[in-house]
């Protein structure tokens, strides 16, 4: 497998991991210990402590980031587009997606936490355009 699909993986794996080990964890003590029943957590009001509510929306940034860098590593996989800088950036897309989550659910989000937080996505956002570029440089002259 290429460096790009490893670190596709690497994102969903993450992606999981954030929801298991930040939501889940909150919801199942509550209802384990018999504080809320499993029918109290509604999918339209986000209720909960500030940390929470933070976990949740940073799974929504993976959830809503997923498909934009799956995309991207498939067009790179069918393509056969690869090379040093194509797995540079795809991990720094990995890497910057994990911070940015950190970032996001263990920290009170001041504004320079979320500048921060911004920069993280902000590195997903400049390694997704220039994985394009390099994409439609190379197969541009295909379509």
């Amino acid at each position: 497998m290429s460096l790009p699909v490893w670190m596709l993986l690497g994102f969903a794996a993450w992606t999981v991991l954030l929801l298991l080990s930040t939501v889940g964890v909150y919801r199942w003590s509550l209802i384990l210990a018999g504080r809320v029943p499993i029918s109290s957590f509604r999918a339209d009001q986000v209720e909960g402590s500030d940390r929470y509510k933070r976990a949740m929306r940073a799974h929504a940034n993976c959830i809503e980031n997923l498909p934009v860098f799956g995309a991207i590593v498939v067009a790179l996989h069918v393509g056969n587009v690869g090379g040093t800088l194509v797995d540079g950036l795809a991990a720094a897309i990995l890497v910057a997606r994990v911070m940015q989550s950190l970032v996001h659910v263990c920290f009170v989000q001041t504004d320079t936490v979320t500048a921060l937080r911004f920069a993280f996505f902000l590195v997903q956002i400049v390694g997704y355009l220039a994985l394009i570029g390099i994409l439609v440089a190379r197969l541009g002259g295909g379509v």
